[in-house]
């Protein structure tokens, strides 16, 4: 008597991806509840099961759902914002306008998006990253797919959390609410060692580990990250998460692009699975994972797409089939990482890098009926040759597109059939997408408006006083100016000696109040010529206003201040100026009082461009107008003191000076 089950899946090529590499030409699959009962022949299948749902997979197969190693799936809802960046200045973009859009409305909404797009191409099982992952997990659970789900952990605040210890806390709260669902696992997700503290990875490897429960997390995504772990922590970026207890955790990284075989040894002997992204690490130019020494070593290898703002697609069909060539093209062998290999890198592999491979990743009874049904009657899939059995990996791999999928189930439930998605409304979540898009276009556009409003995102700024005044004289040495600033004319609050290396960026067109941007390195040199601190800030200097008295004293409106903790590189690839100017100075200042009032006393040697001879400058700042004209009358007092005639005086800024 046959047995009853819920869906049978017959007369497909069967492609079980189990141990064996099992591949029935002419196969089925029995499907009971959420589980695989059985897979083989067609004709064993169809004598020994009767079903209350069939279909007819002639001319297709049947293959275990793809697994997608890493994604920041609801960032479907920034694909395409802002392309050809660097890693670093992409996410100075994007953090700034996470904070402002990124709610559990809008990570449901993002993940019902990327849900769509990965369900179509034959994914049933993904690994996210990503803030408010518990609305995520609803979402996803309420679709029906499989998924790990690691809520992030920063140092900095969060769209979600203020502090990293609120971000514990919350993942915590995450965790005991859904571990051990039947979709969801979740995971403490520690962005990556540049965003986190010694501290705060301990943290999350002893949350990650009292829950037994993964970490997922970045690890050597770039040449810079790689650098930077070098010069701060003194070793690499693996033995410096092992180091920091991540590595005794059931671990997904992330990337891991820039690794020595000896950091591949310490990941294999942790049991640590490896995300491999090629779409995002091309487009980042973050380079080419070794995986084809991984593979070799052992490691649990899978594939990803990372996030859809960064790919910009969800398409496991076609990362599966850049990283195949490009594992050829990189290690400069046709044989590397072959179509079978590839294909077991996209399902098996990447359940076993998410640790999840005793319940999803292969079609054998008792795991989870995680299935993609795929058509290969295209004609970009012609002709079929069957000299050899294993030519279908290669069909699958170099030829097969995502809208061959035709049928997706997974936990037993269809999520598409007949190329129609069953649990998601596509039509009224592209509207949404539309109308968030717009919202997100309007913000962009404000904050692009000008520098300031660059600045305001990226970092917040500190205003100062309005009024800066300053006369300025060349001079043709300093020992008379010093001689007389150590007389008792004058009340040195303190002094000190640093050179200075001063960036101007110039914006042509943009608001005059934000004309003009200063990113200054200030080198402090001790009493022996040796520096000994170093200091970096972001001046924001508006030209509007700006008045000239007739003895070279100026007045400038605006000046914000905002900390510079990014490289010069960053500052230019991410505020775009039209033009630039470069000033370096040596530098010996004394704050001083004089009649009561504080002044900033410099005596100046402009070394690039090399000008002649010093310079003095005398300067102050004040919110007040008339306080600005009696400081005015105070400098040219102060002018007289030093010796020096007004009538010398430079009316020209240092970056004019420059450029004159």
């Amino acid at each position: 008597m046959p047995e009853q089950v819920d869906l049978l899946l017959l007369n497909g090529m069967v492609v079980t991806m189990n141990g064996r590499y099992d591949i029935f030409p002419q196969g089925a699959v029995a499907v009971r509840g959420d589980s695989v009962v059985a897979v083989g022949e067609v004709a064993e299948i169809a004598a020994a099961y009767t079903a209350v749902a069939t279909i007819d997979c002639t001319g297709q197969v049947i293959m275990p759902g793809l697994v997608n190693a890493h994604t920041h799936a609801p960032m479907s809802l920034l694909r395409g914002l802002n392309d050809d960046l660097r890693l670093d200045v992409w996410l100075g973009y994007l953090m700034p306008l996470e904070r402002e859009f990124v709610t559990p409305a809008f990570v449901k909404l993002g993940t019902r998006l990327a849900c769509a797009e990965m369900i179509r191409s034959g994914v049933t099982t993904f690994a996210d990253m990503y803030y408010f992952e518990e609305a995520i997990a609803e979402e996803t659970a309420a679709i029906g797919m499989r998924a790990l789900l690691g809520q992030t952990v920063l140092v900095f605040p969060a769209p979600d959390a203020a502090t990293y210890e609120d971000a514990i806390i919350l993942c915590r709260r995450f965790i005991e609410r859904w571990n051990g669902h039947p979709l969801i696992q979740p995971a403490v997700a520690p962005h990556a060692w540049y965003t986190a503290t010694p501290e705060m990875l301990r943290a999350c490897a002893d949350l990650a580990r009292a829950f037994d429960v993964p970490i997922h997390t970045h690890i050597a995504e770039t040449r810079l990250e790689l650098d930077n772990c070098q010069t701060q922590n003194h070793m690499r970026t693996v033995h410096w998460n092992e180091k920091n207890s991540i590595l005794d955790t059931k671990l997904l990284a992330a990337h891991c692009v820039h690794l020595d075989r000896d950091e591949m040894f310490l990941l294999k002997e942790a049991g640590a699975g490896v995300a491999h992204c090629p779409t995002s690490n091309l487009k980042l130019a973050s380079g080419i994972a070794p995986i084809s020494q991984m593979l070799e070593m052992g490691l649990k290898v899978g594939v990803g797409t990372d996030g859809p703002a960064s790919n910009n697609d969800l398409d496991m069909l076609e990362e599966t089939r850049l990283a195949a060539l490009l594992a050829k093209a990189e290690s400069n062998d046709p044989t590397m990482l072959p179509a079978r290999q590839a294909l077991e890198m996209a399902t098996i592999g990447g359940a076993r890098a998410l640790h999840m491979d005793g319940v999803t990743g292969s079609l054998e009874p008792g795991k989870r009926a995680d299935v993609a049904v795929v058509a290969m009657d295209g004609v970009h899939n012609q002709p079929h040759f069957h000299n050899q059995q294993d030519a279908v990996y290669s069909r699958l791999i170099y030829a097969t597109k995502a809208p061959d999928v035709v049928h997706v189930v997974c936990n037993g439930r269809f999520l598409l059939r007949d190329r129609v998605l069953t649990t998601i409304d596509e039509a009224a979540t592209k509207a949404e997408a539309t109308a968030v898009a717009a919202r997100i276009d309007e913000f962009v556009r404000e904050r692009e408006s000008s520098p300031y409003n660059k600045l305001v995102f990226l970092a917040g700024v500190e205003r100062q006083e309005s009024f800066e005044i300053q006369v300025k004289a060349p001079i043709p040495g300093r020992e008379q100016i010093r001689a007389i600033l150590e007389g008792d004319q004058f009340e040195i609050i303190r002094s000190a000696h640093y050179k200075q290396y001063d960036t101007y960026f110039f914006f042509s067109g943009y608001d005059p109040d934000a004309a003009r941007l200063r990113y200054r390195e200030d080198e402090f040199i001790n009493e022996s010529g040796e520096p000994f601190q170093v200091r970096s800030r972001l001046t924001l200097i508006g030209e509007e206003e700006r008045m000239q008295f007739p003895n070279a004293v100026m007045l400038s409106r605006s000046r914000f201040l905002a900390a510079a903790d990014r490289t010069l590189r960053f500052y230019r690839e991410y505020f775009a100026p039209k033009s630039e100017v470069e000033v370096c100075k040596d530098r010996l200042r004394w704050h001083v009082l004089y009649h009561g009032t504080d002044f900033a006393v410099n005596l100046d040697q402009v070394t690039q461009p090399a000008l002649p001879g010093y310079f003095l400058e005398i300067k102050a700042r004040t919110w007040s107008r008339s306080d600005a004209e009696r400081k005015a009358r105070l400098m040219m007092e102060l002018l007289g003191l030093f010796g020096v005639d007004p009538e010398t005086a430079e009316p020209k800024d240092y970056p004019e000076l420059a450029l004159t």
